[in-house]
């Protein structure tokens, strides 16, 4: 089976009445990039962690910068490949469009992120597995389990767009298929999840998943299980572009290392170990230095991304490709990337004041969770009336996302994850610091 750009391009919408493909100004997929730059969750992005939690330097990127600048490299492999597919996509697409689509599913691809980054990721499981306790998950049955067990922001990020955002449980922010199949960077559901535990769809969302795989006629691969939209590929490639860079850039910033210590990395990025620039005699910055190389290295990287889409074409249209366009590309590129990764593995990862506050992170965010879901288990099994004091105000305090006494315990625990997911780091650290000090003035 092929896949059609016909299907995979559609104009419809996910929660919203079919609309001709033809319209005055912005087109579907602008819409679509408004709509997510405008939203409350894209907007607290910007009190969200990166790499490096709650960092004092201004120059160190939060999951808003880096999601723009994502969305920009994306937005540019979205066109470039658009222009050398032009003649087969339908006629309501430009490359721009292309463009377009690739930048909004870049812009949303964090959307989902809990407060202090993967470090929260981590907690959040970590909590479900051993400090949640069989009482908690008593009648939640294993696959739901799993869900809670192996948190995962891909997979709240398209619960955020489809379910939370503008539109709450009425269809989200009513994307296009073609951006919310593109945001799926792993379609399938938690049985499913990569050794990583990586996938993009709780059992909340499998319905809309099976959904939109029908509309855009994605290859299925297993029982809730596709393959990705050829698009997908492009996003993944503008992330880690981004990242092999920035990581290392931040990592200077924080004095963790030195511009020399990455200028050999870069100029592999960059394709041209014999590049030189009259700004490295001088006294300058190493930002300004980092600024001389990140663009040039970044256009080559680009450069190879679209040359290894295009060669693999065939397989990433009949659902058969398994690789990456960065590892598929030019051996300057692939190789680069490899040595910024594990640069940042083994030099930046490893920063004393970085572990510290991730496991002030992992404190955080096991006060909120003991706090929210006893609260939520308590009003399932006695209803508002047998409410402690205590818990009728934490359930007062997550508004709308607050869980009814008769919903099943997993709906209602996701709706403590939507709550606690969507705080910034700022908002987390307070609020569990205000619970805290609730639990410890409790009289024994």
């Amino acid at each position: 089976m092929v896949m059609q750009w016909d299907r995979l391009l559609t104009t419809k919408r996910y929660g919203h009445e079919q609309v001709t493909p033809e319209e005055i100004g912005r087109s579907h997929f602008h819409k679509d990039h408004d709509r997510i730059i405008f939203s409350s969750a894209f907007r607290r992005l910007g009190r969200k962690t990166q790499v490096h939690p709650l960092a004092l330097n201004d120059h160190i990127h939060t999951r808003l910068t880096h999601s723009i600048e994502v969305g920009s490299v994306g937005r540019s492999l979205g066109i470039r490949v658009g222009e050398l597919l032009q003649n087969e996509l339908p006629h309501w697409v430009s490359a721009y469009d292309l463009g377009t689509i690739v930048q909004s599913a870049c812009l949303a691809h964090d959307i989902g992120n809990p407060p202090f980054g993967h470090a929260g990721e981590y907690a959040i499981r970590d909590w479900f597995k051993h400090k949640a306790g069989a009482q908690l998950l008593e009648g939640v049955s294993d696959l739901q389990s799993k869900d809670l067990e192996t948190f995962e922001g891909n997979a709240q990020g398209f619960r955020v767009v489809t379910r939370i955002e503008n539109h709450l449980f009425n269809g989200g922010l009513r994307l296009t298929f073609p951006t919310l199949g593109t945001l799926l960077k792993y379609p399938w559901t938690v049985e499913n999840a990569s050794p990583k535990g990586k996938f993009s769809c709780f059992l909340t969302e499998l319905e809309i998943m099976t959904s939109l795989s029908k509309e855009l006629d994605l290859v299925q691969l297993g029982e809730n299980h596709w393959c990705r939209h050829p698009l997908t590929y492009l996003m993944e490639a503008a992330d880690d572009i981004c990242y092999a860079i920035l990581d290392l850039e931040d990592a200077i910033e924080l004095n963790i290392l030195g511009f020399d210590d990455i200028k050999p990395i870069l100029l592999q990025l960059c394709g041209d170990l014999e590049y030189d620039d009259a700004i490295f005699a001088t006294q300058a910055s190493a930002r300004r230095k980092i600024s001389a190389l990140r663009g040039k290295a970044m256009e080559n990287m680009v450069e190879s991304t679209v040359q290894a889409y295009m060669e693999n074409l065939p397989q990433i249209m009949n659902g058969e490709y398994r690789g990456e366009l960065l590892s598929d590309g030019s051996a300057d590129v692939r190789d680069g990337l490899q040595k910024a990764k594990a640069m940042a593995r083994n030099r930046v990862f490893p920063d004393n004041r970085k572990a510290e506050l991730e496991v002030g992170a992992y404190s955080t965010l096991g006060t909120l969770l003991d706090a929210f879901c006893a609260a939520a288990h308590e009003l399932h099994c006695g209803g508002h009336e047998n409410l402690s004091y205590r818990s009728q105000k934490i359930i007062s305090l997550m508004g709308i996302h607050s869980p009814q006494p008769e919903w099943e315990l997993y709906p209602s625990y996701m709706r403590v994850l939507d709550f606690i997911g969507g705080m910034t780091d700022n908002y987390a650290a307070y609020l569990a610091r205000q619970i805290g000090g609730m639990v410890n003035s409790r009289p024994g």
